[in-house]
């Protein structure tokens, strides 16, 4: 039997917590790339890219501090983000979308405004 290395239920705590401070639109590609890295289909040298990159957005080490530099330091992270997603598109499958798509409107639900005729 193959020994499991990466802790996903530590990931997922993180990512949960992530997801409270930073909103539906910026926790999309989190969750997506966490998706991409469970699947059995993804290669090693890809879930070793995402988890570099889930590590630097999740950590509190940064290169460029969000205390000294603010809007700096919220783009080297989403720099890391969307360099592993695009690396990692080709493993994004419907479902894994699905279920990313699934839990946003879980832990974000949307108001739905009806327009009432004049």
């Amino acid at each position: 039997m193959k020994k499991q290395f990466i802790d996903y239920d530590w990931w997922w705590e993180k990512i949960t917590d992530y997801a409270k401070t930073a909103g539906r639109t910026a926790t999309r590609p989190v969750l997506i790339l966490y998706f991409v890295l469970k699947s059995p289909q993804t290669p090693a040298n890809d879930k070793r890219l995402i988890i570099a990159a889930l590590s630097y957005l999740i950590l509190p080490i940064n290169l460029i501090s969000m205390d000294k530099i603010p809007i700096l330091g919220w783009i080297d992270e989403a720099i890391s983000i969307w360099t592993a997603y695009e690396k990692v598109t080709k493993h994004i499958t419907p479902g894994i979308e699905w279920e990313a798509d699934n839990l946003l409107d879980k832990w974000f639900p949307q108001t739905k405004y009806e327009i009432l005729p004049d």
